[in-house]
């Protein structure tokens, strides 16, 4: 963002209804002009027609030779509960994406979230599916001899040696965060009390598939006596990630009151060592974030009353930083290619492009990857119409890949794109 388009953001960010009035009529008057033109530092590859969804998880194989996708059978409507999508990966070579292979079916799906697909080790992969009875839960397939196994509850993220999994109620989030849940009954939302003791954030034993409750929403609740922390707050948990050595799993605490577009939040650090938690320092403001292998986390947060990607070092928060501030002044969705570099995107901005950025944490320099069109069909009207396509750039785990959604193309679509050289 330029410096005028910050101090008009600053201002109206706590009145989403009048953000959305400024942003469409700005983008409006600059859609009166020519295209900008398209770039990326390497070749740009992709398939019409699928998303992954969130940039928390990694969806390529080790190998690289397999990224999951979702298929879509149709695109820039909300899904209902009886609307399904194929899941699955696409073969890649490292230079075109392949044929795509289904290995399961599911109707709990959003376009931001997709439904957690994830890989457990080389050869299972989970995903968040209802049974017959519209009972939320999950399923393992092993995508080289198709076994499947369920857990009894939805997931968020596995662990990376994919013994535990979080989780919550998708449907409490659904009701307060519409299009980032499932339109599904769970038997610990508890939709009518405000902060209950009996729901909140859970640890899930993928061995055992058994659920226990690490922190209830009441115990959330009374962090603080805040007055945006009052009983008449509606309580819910989002965003959920362990630390690559599993010994952290961290999550959003938010509240909402009766207008849910206004939000706060909190990122709760859980130690599963010491069975302790705490609330790391980023005001009530952060949207993203992710870890890296060194137990540091970049968050697009308010640290320190600014707003800006932070590093935050969870094990002394006072070597804690804003990073390649104020060069990029915009949130945006993380994932690290090393534990010293990460890449993020952009919302679409007044031409309409998103932009994918590679970022030095120890130079703060930041290095343009890829600038790529937003057609203005796939921008979120309404707070219930969720289906914008943000970038949401994943890394492989070698750092040499980046995939994205994008829908370039006027369809939503996966692209991948090389990042050696850059």
């Amino acid at each position: 963002m330029n410096k005028i388009e910050q101090v008009i953001y600053d201002l109206v960010k706590s009145k989403p209804w009048l953000k959305l009035m400024i942003r469409d009529a700005y983008q409006g008057i600059f859609d009166l002009l020519p295209k900008k033109k398209e770039f990326s530092v390497n070749p740009i590859v992709f398939k019409e027609n699928y998303f992954f969804g969130f940039h928390d998880l990694i969806p390529f194989s080790l190998d690289n030779s397999k990224i999951l996708v979702n298929e879509l059978k149709f695109d820039l409507k909300m899904p209902f509960t009886d609307d399904e999508i194929n899941v699955g990966y696409l073969d890649f070579d490292g230079t075109q994406l392949g044929t795509f292979h289904t290995v399961g079916k599911t109707r709990s799906w959003n376009y931001h979230k997709g439904c957690r697909s994830q890989w457990i080790n080389d050869k299972e992969i989970i995903f968040n599916r209802p049974d017959k009875n519209d009972n939320l839960k999950s399923q393992i397939v092993n995508v080289i001899t198709h076994k499947t196994r369920e857990i009894g509850f939805p997931i968020d993220s596995i662990s990376y040696d994919g013994k535990w999994a979080s989780s919550f109620s998708y449907e409490r989030l659904q009701e307060y965060m519409p299009g980032y849940g499932y339109a599904f009954k769970d038997d610990y939302s508890f939709i009518d009390e405000s902060a209950p003791d009996n729901t909140g954030f859970y640890l899930i034993d993928v061995n055992s598939n058994s659920r226990k409750l690490l922190v209830s929403l009441k115990e959330l609740a009374n962090l603080s006596r805040d007055e945006e922390l009052s009983a008449e707050a509606n309580h819910y948990v989002t965003h959920s990630e362990f630390s690559p050595d599993g010994k952290y799993v961290s999550f959003f605490h938010r509240w909402v009151g009766e207008d849910t577009r206004k939000r706060y939040t909190q990122l709760i650090i859980y130690n599963l060592k010491t069975e302790t938690y705490e609330v790391a320092p980023t005001g009530y403001m952060v949207s993203h974030y992710i870890w890296n292998f060194k137990n540091q986390i970049i968050a697009y947060c308010n640290y320190q009353g600014i707003d800006s990607h932070v590093l935050l070092n969870v094990e002394d928060y006072t070597k804690s930083h804003n990073v390649a501030y104020p060069l990029l002044n915009s949130d945006g969705h993380q994932s690290f290619i090393n534990n010293t570099s990460f890449v993020t995107d952009t919302y679409p901005d007044k031409y309409r492009m998103s932009k994918l950025y590679k970022v030095n944490i120890n130079t703060n320099d930041r290095s343009l990857l890829a600038s790529v069109y937003s057609p203005e069909e796939f921008q979120t009207k309404t707070f219930l119409k969720h289906i914008a396509c943000d970038l949401h750039p994943r890394v492989s785990k070698k750092g040499d890949y980046v995939c994205f959604d994008t829908a370039k193309s006027g369809k939503r679509s996966i692209a991948v794109m090389a990042l050696k050289n850059t």
